[in-house]
């Protein structure tokens, strides 16, 4: 599969040069008259947008301050690492305490597990349908390219045909539900225009319950799950303050944020001494957050790769650190799940056979406490996020790391 990854790196990377594909838009934005999925009431809480961000931070805020206790839960990216996660949630449920969480937040392939996770357990199983049932595996298949089309290797195609699959009316509707009962349901995209994250509140979106919310709902989730480079970004039709429409350039939640937990502008928010503890935090790792040794290649294609995991690893390590940081100045109780270093796990690699395999690794952790790690815990100093490993016989097959292949010399033998 690194090799593979590779060779799509590879391509990326000459594409880029020749300059193939492209989305139709001006240099500067697109102003258009029709804003057809422009809906009654704005569901975006955007970087810059002082008020909203106001808004919704003295929501969560007074929850957190009343002593309330509160549950989050937050799903990474990961492309089809996500199957880890849904099975995770699955296999939770199956334990028997899974909480009904206040806030459901999702980034990229976490943003197309959250409304499953958001309406509840009884969703479990459409959840392990959507990672299970062999629908990912077309998402990179040969029929999908469309290097010279898009600014992409493969078209949105068949991600499109998974998302609509998948959210019908019954789920939206549920959405809507647990939303009027006061809990939120968040999906992050990245503003490339902007180069900001913008919350979207997705049940906001299932509340107006119009062609128009739907159809945003639908493409708010492909815009967060659209790798760049991999999918094309997605072009989103937003209402500006001056009351024109400007096609917004939308694309995965994960190039500025590894996962949402507490709006950025809480990140310092201190209770009270006297308050009591507020609640608990979950946040699902579609990947793998420890370092992993190995030789790199020489290769150009080696060395970015390594490169880019190694700085995405990092950027999840420090956003991990901050944020538990935050739960134990507040009394929250932080768990982190994550995929074990020492599985054989490519964010690219859609086969049904590797998904659900992961997914049923996701599945037997969830069923046991030894599939979340307590982050919150460290009286003071830095915190400490110790390695996640399976015992040798305990990793699937599909999942151990292959050996790399020696070769062998042509030479004659004496």
């Amino acid at each position: 599969m690194r090799r593979i990854c590779s060779s799509l790196l590879a391509v990326v990377m000459a594409l880029s040069v020749a300059s193939c594909g492209t989305l139709d838009r001006p240099t500067g934005p697109l102003r258009i008259a029709d804003g057809s999925l422009i809906p009654a009431r704005d569901p975006r809480i955007r970087a810059n947008d002082a008020a909203r961000l106001a808004a919704f931070s003295q929501e969560v805020g007074e929850r957190l301050s009343t002593g309330r206790p509160l549950s989050i839960l937050a799903l990474s990216g990961g492309g089809a690492n996500g199957a880890y996660g849904a099975g995770l949630l699955v296999g939770w449920t199956e334990r028997g305490d899974r909480p009904v969480f206040d806030i459901v937040t999702g980034v990229s392939t976490g943003a197309l597990a959250a409304p499953f996770a958001f309406a509840g357990s009884e969703w479990d199983p459409q959840l392990g349908y959507a990672y299970t049932g062999g629908g990912a595996s077309s998402l990179l298949s040969w029929r999908s390219l469309a290097i010279f089309l898009y600014p992409s290797l493969f078209s949105a195609g068949a991600l499109r045909k998974l998302v609509d699959e998948n959210v019908t009316l019954d789920l939206l509707q549920a959405i809507a539900r647990e939303h009027a009962k006061g809990r939120r349901l968040l999906v992050a995209t990245t503003n490339l225009d902007s180069e900001e994250t913008v919350i979207w509140d997705m049940g906001l979106l299932a509340s107006q319950n119009d062609e128009n919310s739907r159809a945003l709902f639908k493409e708010v989730l492909v815009a967060s799950a659209s790798i760049p480079g991999v999918f094309p970004p997605v072009l989103i039709a937003g209402l500006q303050p001056d009351q024109t429409v400007v096609m917004e350039m939308h694309a995965d939640g994960g190039v500025n944020t590894p996962f949402l937990a507490i709006p950025e502008n809480l990140t310092l928010w201190t209770r009270k001494r006297e308050e009591r503890g507020v609640g608990s935090l979950y946040v699902v790792v579609n990947g793998q957050v420890g370092r992993n040794d190995g030789v790199t290649s020489g290769r150009l294609t080696a060395i970015l790769m390594r490169s880019y995991d190694s700085m995405s690893k990092a950027s999840l390590r420090t956003h991990l650190a901050t944020t538990a940081a935050f739960a134990q100045r507040n009394g929250m109780t932080m768990s982190l799940a994550a995929i074990p270093d020492n599985v054989e796990a490519s964010s690219l690699k859609f086969d049904q056979p590797t998904m659900t395999a992961l997914f049923n690794l996701g599945r037997e952790r969830g069923r046991s406490a030894d599939g979340w790690t307590r982050l919150d815990q460290a009286a003071s100093g830095p915190v400490f996020i110790p390695p996640a490993v399976l015992p040798e016989d305990q990793v699937p097959e599909a999942l151990r790391p292959k050996e790399p292949e020696t070769p062998t010399s042509a030479a004659p033998q004496p």
